[in-house]
C-alpha cells in the first residue's frame, strides 16, 4: 500500500491514476477499514480551495482527492495560482473516488483603476493587488482558463528571475545561490501549465540553508543570528528539530513570513486589470469570487507575519466589487474570529453574494478538514458547496442553467432559495 501512497505523486499521470484505483479497490474490500469508518464519522466537511503541485503544494491532484477523501470531505475543490491545469486529472480522481470536485482557479489581479488604488488589500506584499478566485469553471472551459492565464504565467517568469538575482546578490556572502533553471523550475510544474510562485523560490532557498547550515541549531543560530529573523514558539521548536519530517516546509515558512520582503519586486504586467478576469470569469459562467483574508494578529499556517488589511475598510470594499460585477466572497474560518466573519457574512447577505468556504491547502501540516466548519456554525458554506457543485454540473451541460444566468436568476431571484435548489442538484447522484 505504500508503494501505491507514494505513486499518487508519480511522474506519470496514468500511474497516478491507476494507484488510486487500486487504493479505492482496498478501500471497497474493506482492507482500509479505518478510511471507511472516518467517512462514515465525518459529516458536512467541505473545502473548496485546494492547491496542488501545478502552483505549490506536495499533492498532485490525485493525491490531493485521495486525502481530501481520506480525511472524510464530503466535496473538494482545485484552486491552483494562475491556471487549471490540474483541473481534468482532478475530476478524474473525483470519479475514481466517488467524491464530488469542484473546479476553480485562483490569480492576483490589479485594482488600480478602482476606488481602491494604493489599497491594502488582501495581499500581504504589495498595494493595489488582491487574490480573487474562479469558482465553478464549467468543464469545457477549463483550456480557455489556461489559455486565458497563459501570456500572465510567463510574465510571472520573467519577475521570478529578476528576484532570484536579487537572492543571489544578497546571499552571496554567505556563499548561497539559487539556479533558477536547475534548482526552481523543477520543483515546479512550469512545463505542464503550472505556475512558479514566491514558495517555489523561497523553498528551493530553504533546500540551499539546510545543505550550507544542516538542519538545527546551527541553521536557527544563522536565521536569528545573521539573519535578524524571529523564530519563536512552534516555529522554533519545528527549526530545532532536526528529525521534523516537514522540515523544509516550516524553514520556507519562516522565510516566507520574515525574509520575503528583501528580495520581492511588485508585480505588475503578470497581474490582470480586474475588470477583465470578472468579465472573463461571466463570459465562461464561472463564479468570480473576492477572497477575504481580514486583519492578522497570529498568521494560522505560519508563513504571514500580523499585519492589517480589508477590516478597516471592508464596506467600501464590498461595494467596489458589487459595482465590478462580483458574485461570491470565498472566505477561510479557521483563519478568521468569529467577529469577522459575522460582519462578512452579514455584508454578504447586504450584497446579495454568494458565500464559497475555503481553506487554503499548500502545506503538508495543513488538515484539508477544515474543522472550524463542522458543528453547524457553518452550515450555509456547506449548501453553498453543495449549490456549486450543482452550478458546474448544469453550467457544463448548459451555460443558460448556470447559477447566476439570466434565466435561472430569473426563475430564482431569492438567493437563498436558489441555493436550496442548485444544492439540492449537486447532492444529486449522476
Amino acid at each position: 500500500m505504500e508503494k501505491l501512497i507514494l505513486d499518487l505523486n508519480n511522474s506519470n499521470t496514468q500511474i497516478r491514476l491507476d494507484s488510486l484505483k487500486k487504493l479505492m479497490n482496498l478501500v471497497s474490500d474493506g482492507t482500509l477499514k479505518g478510511i471507511a469508518a472516518r467517512r462514515t464519522n465525518q459529516k458536512g466537511l467541505v473545502n473548496n480551495h485546494i492547491h496542488t503541485w501545478y502552483s505549490f503544494s506536495p499533492y498532485s491532484p490525485v493525491k490531493a482527492v485521495w486525502q481530501a477523501f481520506t480525511a472524510g470531505l464530503d466535496t473538494a475543490g482545485i484552486v491552483d495560482h494562475d491556471n487549471a491545469a490540474g483541473a481534468k486529472e482532478f475530476i478524474r480522481a473525483g470519479e475514481i473516488t466517488g467524491l464530488p470536485v469542484t473546479v476553480g482557479m485562483e490569480c492576483r489581479a490589479d485594482f488600480s483603476n478602482t476606488k481602491l488604488k494604493g489599497r491594502r488589500i488582501n495581499h500581504p506584499d504589495q498595494l493595489s493587488t488582491a487574490y480573487v478566485v474562479l469558482h465553478g469553471i464549467p468543464h469545457e472551459y477549463i483550456e480557455s482558463v489556461n489559455d486565458f492565464f497563459r501570456p500572465f504565467i510567463r510574465e510571472r517568469i520573467k519577475r521570478n528571475r529578476k528576484m532570484t538575482e536579487k537572492i543571489n546578490d544578497y546571499f552571496s556572502k554567505w556563499e548561497i545561490s539559487v539556479n533558477f533553471d536547475t534548482d526552481i523550475l523543477p520543483i515546479s510544474k512550469y512545463s505542464d501549465g503550472g505556475t512558479v510562485t514566491e514558495r517555489h523560490i523561497l523553498f528551493a532557498l530553504a533546500d540551499k540553508f539546510i545543505k550550507r547550515f544542516g538542519k538545527g541549531r546551527r541553521l536557527a543560530e544563522f536565521l536569528q543570528n545573521s539573519l535578524n529573523l524571529e523564530l519563536a514558539g512552534k516555529i522554533r521548536t519545528f527549526i530545532l528539530d532536526r528529525d521534523n519530517e516537514y522540515y523544509q516546509y516550516d524553514l520556507m515558512g519562516v522565510l516566507k513570513s520574515e525574509l520575503l520582503k528583501l528580495f520581492y519586486i511588485p508585480a505588475s504586467y503578470e497581474c490582470p486589470d480586474i475588470e477583465k478576469v470578472v468579465d472573463f470569469a461571466e463570459s465562461i459562467n464561472a463564479i468570480s469570487a473576492y477572497a477575504y483574508l481580514g486583519d492578522i494578529a497570529e498568521s494560522v499556517t505560519g508563513d504571514k507575519k500580523a499585519q492589517k488589511f480589508e477590516d478597516s475598510y471592508l464596506e467600501e470594499l464590498f461595494t467596489v466589487l458589487k459595482k465590478l460585477g462580483f458574485r461570491a466572497i470565498t472566505y477561510m474560518p479557521t483563519r478568521n474570529t468569529m467577529e469577522q466573519i459575522i460582519r462578512v457574512r452579514k455584508l454578504c447577505d447586504r450584497f446579495n453574494f454568494l458565500q464559497i468556504s475555503g481553506e487554503d491547502i499548500n502545506s503538508p501540516r495543513q488538515s484539508f478538514t477544515g474543522k472550524a466548519i463542522s458543528g453547524g456554525d457553518f452550515d450555509n458554506l456547506v449548501e453553498a458547496t453543495w449549490a456549486l457543485i450543482g452550478h458546474e454540473r448544469l453550467a457544463t451541460e448548459n451555460a443558460d442553467n448556470g447559477f447566476f444566468s439570466k434565466a435561472t436568476e430569473l426563475k430564482y431571484p431569492n438567493l437563498k432559495e436558489r441555493i436550496e435548489v442548485f444544492a439540492k442538484i449537486g447532492r444529486t447522484k449522476t
